[in-house]
């Protein structure tokens, strides 16, 4: 495993911990339907939530929720939109992203963004 995948799947580790202490029920991580990949899919009282994690080193330039691009929100619609359908969910979905700096050994969440971008048709 790389490096840079590595620290991915420790975020990813974090940011499920997290998710779960607020209440969420984790229902996937990477959850794949053929190219299309959602970090981790929860579920709140509400909400069926699609999660983007994006780990960065601390020393990274670019902010990690800068990472989260256009392309990548569309291919996370189409995901939701194949997860929702096949699993028959009639709950309002929600897309958010977790962001996760690294400094050291040390992970800790940056930001929790709920609702960080909405589906569109484009």
């Amino acid at each position: 495993m790389s490096e840079s995948s590595s620290l991915g799947r420790k975020g990813e580790d974090l940011a499920v911990s997290f998710l779960a202490g607020k209440g969420y029920q984790i229902r996937n991580r990477n959850w794949k339907a053929g190219k299309l990949e959602v970090d981790i899919i929860a579920e709140t009282g509400e909400f069926i939530v699609f999660v983007e994690v994006k780990t960065r080193s601390a020393d990274y330039l670019e902010s990690p929720q800068n990472a989260v691009t256009t392309e990548k929100q569309r291919s996370l619609v189409l995901a939701a939109d194949t997860y929702i359908r096949w699993h028959d969910i009639s709950k309002q979905a929600r897309f958010d992203v977790i962001t996760v700096l690294a400094k050291g050994q040390t992970l800790t969440i940056e930001k929790h963004i709920e609702d960080a971008f909405y589906p569109t048709l484009r």
